[in-house]
């Protein structure tokens, strides 16, 4: 039998990555597009909670299903792990492909890596890819076959329970694949002051990255940086283990 590979993304079901990740996979096996209806970047995990998040179906072939979704790009692995999936779960998770980085401290933000992580919370092994082109119209030719690897070799191997990656690709032809850490960089954020007509103000959220360790070789900022395809095995149990010893001398 044919693997199921289940597909969704944050930058809407109309953008160009996702298309590209779907033609990516459907040699590899059936699969199935659950996608935003819009764009929904720096969702993170949210999930929808105060109105009824809706589902239809938009397209059918053999061996290719495509839904559109009215929530966060979490709702729509959740709605698919629920109803579409209800008798089995998928053989894997794919997110993307992302129009925009997601390296270093931007995993925490991006609705892409929210959507692998649900993912691997419900032990579906899961990919989150990103290409560091924010472009509408992002050439996305230069990566497939990397993508298609990953995706080939997860097939085969699996992943650990509570690990899933988050593969971000530079805009120029890949060396190749680094397997690396998140760097240690954050956002520096303004928020840009203007006025509406009325003479209310509103802002809007701008800034820029900065990488903490530029010369460390062994993270995903560096391997971008150098053009080549930067994997992190990523966790979702947050819990700082070295530190727990320290709290409990605390006497708290």
């Amino acid at each position: 039998m044919r693997p199921c590979i289940l597909i969704t993304n944050d930058d809407g079901l109309t953008a160009k990555g996702i298309k590209e990740l779907k033609d990516a996979m459907l040699p590899l096996g059936d699969v199935i597009v659950v996608g935003p209806d819009g764009p929904r970047s720096g969702m993170s995990s949210a999930i929808t909670v105060s109105i009824p998040t809706r589902l239809h179906k938009v397209h059918e072939e053999e061996g290719l299903k495509i839904y559109r979704c009215s929530g966060t790009p979490v709702d729509c692995v959740k709605l698919a792990l629920n109803i579409l999936f209800k008798d089995k779960k998928p053989d894997l998770l794919v997110t993307g492909i992302n129009h925009g980085t997601n390296s270093s401290i931007s995993v925490v933000y991006s609705g892409t890596m929210g959507a692998t992580i649900e993912g691997c919370i419900n032990k579906v092994p899961s990919i989150g890819y990103s290409l560091c082109n924010h472009h509408a119209d992002a050439e996305f030719s230069h990566v497939i076959p990397f993508v298609k690897k990953i995706a080939e070799k997860v097939l085969e191997k699996g992943l650990p329970y509570g690990v899933c990656l988050n593969v971000n690709m530079p805009e120029n032809p890949p060396k190749g694949i680094k397997i690396c850490r998140q760097a240690n960089g954050l956002w520096t954020e303004e928020f840009v002051r203007h006025e509406d007509p009325n003479g209310h103000p509103y802002f809007w959220l701008t800034g820029n990255f900065t990488n903490s360790e530029p010369e460390a070789s062994d993270t995903d900022e560096w391997a971008l940086t150098n053009d080549y395809i930067a994997v992190v095995p990523t966790k979702i149990d947050m819990t700082a283990y070295e530190v727990i010893d320290e709290l409990t001398s605390w006497n708290l």
